[in-house]
């Protein structure tokens, strides 16, 4: 064994100096040369039936991933490294100069080059002038790189470009969304570093010039009746950690981390009657796509596919105790890898806490004057990542009655347009003076590896339908529960109906519960649209996994997420409707269940200058997988720090508890 390597658990992200170590391994090996950058190291992780023999006594191999790129070439080349013996196991060529193309995420040191390649291009001098920008303006002119779409154009096919648009400041902290610079639009070959074409519109739109600053010096003045509010715990939180496996109320899991997904869960599992039983094998979020609704030269273009393109765990957030992450709070620092390939530390990357969730369960009986109630906590595991403009928060909850749900907060600064005085702007709503926000659409894809009580599990499709008048149903009140078993993969795309309250379930028929029945999960969504731009379209091509909510698949390694693996500069055609294709059987497999879900977002002005939170996501609760309310035995404690405000002194009622009730009436209503 190699000495770099510690002794861990498979599932451990890469260490810094298992990272280092995989860096120097494959530089070594392949004589890479010093132009060659990373933008993905990653662990390659074991499968399920690698972590039975793991459990088993099994020594499993420690292998890295590696993604390493020529910036002078373009060329880039997929690597697996074993750890434990040293070796590069694999060096293999990506085809990028070939159809439907690709190419690997942008990095953030190409960021920085964009800039200068942009503002040292006559042609984009000359567009901006036309604006009434002065070279007095330029150097605080904001340049924002964007993923560049696919459009079937020649400097697209092979090539690595990013598109970008230009926004006017005055000074550095201005918000630079204020001031759109429309109708101009760069496009940047990132191994050239130039300006391969330059779009500049005959239609002149005057910049937007009025400040929309939202830094705290431009609320000087403040709200004086917020009171400070407390997250106390005493005797601190109810979780355990032991390094990335975290055990709190029944439930165990381990915390993962990669480079395109952020926050990962691995082995979700919960303990009854006397044993762990799995739920889920792996939890992500695989892929985003934010396409635009606006036809003009600085929009039509914009479909970021936030993870494949850039990636989330790459742009997350150090989180801040008190403001990101409030109460007593467990934060994970995660080991990352820059540009370079150099180990570098995520702080607080990942925040773990408990949050009081109001009731969980409770009833009055007042024919004996029982009176129980239970209030609900919640673990939640969040990141945070900052996309550009945009911010999205990545919430999973886990809660006592066996409960799974996950929540994407969307924040930060809606893309902007230049309207001409006296017009109201077409493709979306209007936000300020001559600035209009461009009506887009945000779609999130969360994969779901099952693992429902261990073994094989199924997905089935359930429906409420009314039931027709007749002999077994005289008052026309029955109504019916419908069950279609998804048998292969083309069986699965569905749409979610909230008219129907279509819902799935995945169960496991290889075991039975305590009603004859097989365990299972349910999932409920959210009817939300679906993607909206016409089948035909690039961005329907590149982003398919948004034309459907469920996808479920049958279990293959190398199919990670719902975009495929490389959806920059990618024709389309690849992710998750390649793969169903195959029809493999999924019924009583291991299988994997993908969700699509987002908000689809018609700018207004409260959306300016920082967006409040919108929410995003699924839940999925246990059906039939216990005998009972599993939050029975909570304990029946008063929150003893809670106070009623007509009381001066604070204390309340002494002698009043969670199960002796002070009961208004006792009338039925």
């Amino acid at each position: 064994m190699d000495a770099q390597v510690v002794l861990t658990h498979p599932l451990d992200p890469l260490s810094l100096s298992e990272i280092a170590h995989a860096v120097a391994l494959l530089k070594d090996q392949q004589a890479l040369s010093e132009t060659v950058r990373f933008p993905i190291i990653r662990l390659e992780e074991p499968t399920k039936v690698d972590l039975a023999a793991f459990r088993n006594g099994a020594n499993l191999p420690r292998l890295a991933f590696l993604l390493a790129m020529d910036v002078t070439t373009g060329e880039a080349n997929e690597a697996i490294v074993d750890l434990r013996s040293g070796k590069v196991l694999g060096f293999v060529r990506l085809p990028l100069d070939q159809a439907p193309y690709g190419q690997p995420p942008v990095m953030l040191e190409e960021f920085m080059r964009i800039e200068d390649a942009v503002k040292s291009d006559p042609r984009w001098v000359a567009a901006v002038k036309k604006r009434g920008i002065t070279d007095d303006d330029i150097p605080l002119i904001q340049i924002d790189p964007f993923s560049s779409g696919y459009f079937g154009r020649e400097f697209e096919k092979g090539r690595r470009i990013v598109r970008a648009v230009s926004y006017w400041r005055e000074d550095p902290r201005d918000n630079g969304y204020a001031h759109p610079i429309e109708g101009v639009v760069a496009v940047v070959d990132l191994i050239s570093n130039t300006v391969v074409d330059l779009v500049d519109d005959e239609e002149v739109i005057p910049v937007p010039r009025k400040k929309r600053n939202y830094g705290r010096e431009a609320f000087p003045e403040t709200r004086n009746d917020v009171k400070p509010l407390h997250i106390v715990q005493p005797d601190g939180p109810s979780f355990h950690v032991d390094g990335w496996k975290v055990e709190w109320q029944n439930w165990s899991f381990r915390v993962g981390f990669t480079p395109r997904e952020g926050l990962v869960l691995h082995e979700l599992g919960i303990a009854d009657e006397g044993r762990v039983r799995p739920v889920i094998f792996r939890a992500s979020v695989t892929e985003m796509v934010v396409p635009y609704a606006d036809p003009t030269a600085n929009h039509y273009w914009k479909s970021a596919f936030d993870a494949g393109e850039y990636g989330l765990g790459r742009l997350a957030n150090s989180l801040e105790l008190g403001c990101d992450c409030l109460g007593q709070i467990h934060y994970f620092d995660v080991p990352s890898a820059d540009d370079l390939g150099q180990p570098v530390v995520m702080k607080n990357a990942i925040c773990m806490h408990e949050e009081d969730y109001g009731i969980l369960w409770k009833h009055y009986e007042f024919r004996n004057d029982i009176f129980e109630v239970r209030r609900s906590r919640r673990l939640v595991i969040s990141f945070f990542a900052t996309v550009g403009n945009y911010d999205y928060g990545f919430y999973w909850y886990l809660y006592q009655d066996g409960t799974i749900q996950l929540e994407a907060k969307l924040t930060g600064i809606i893309q902007t347009a230049a309207v001409a005085p006296g017009e109201t702007y077409q493709w979306g709503g209007m936000v300020d003076d001559n600035l209009g926000g461009p009506t887009h659409q945000h779609f999130f894809n969360a994969r779901l590896h099952m693992d429902v009580d261990g073994g094989g599990n199924t997905v089935t499709e359930h429906e409420f339908v009314p039931r027709p008048w007749g002999e077994d149903n005289p008052y026309g009140n029955v109504f019916d529960t419908t069950t279609r078993p998804l048998k292969r993969e083309l069986d699965s795309p569905a749409v979610a109906n909230g008219e129907t309250g279509r819902y799935w379930k995945i169960s496991n028929p290889n075991v039975t519960n305590s009603v004859g029945k097989a365990p299972g999960y349910k999932l409920s969504v959210m009817p939300s649209p679906l993607m909206l731009a016409q089948p035909g379209s690039t961005v329907a091509q590149r982003g398919g996994f948004a034309k459907k909510h469920i996808w479920v698949t049958a279990f293959n390694a190398a199919e990670k997420y719902a975009s495929g693996d490389y959806p920059n500069v990618h024709a389309g055609g690849d992710g998750l409707p390649k793969y169903v294709q195959q029809n493999r059987p999924i019924e009583n497999a291991d299988l994997v269940l993908w969700h699509s879900f987002g908000h689809t977002h018609v700018c207004k002005p409260e959306d300016f200058p920082i967006m409040p939170v919108e929410y995003a996501g699924f839940t999925l609760k246990p059906n039939g997988f216990f005998s009972a309310n599993i939050a029975m035995n909570l304990p029946a404690e008063k929150n003893a720090h809670s106070r009623d405000n007509r009381d001066p002194a604070g204390e309340g009622d002494p002698n009043h508890s969670c199960c002796h009730p002070t009961v208004a009436s006792s009338n039925f209503s």
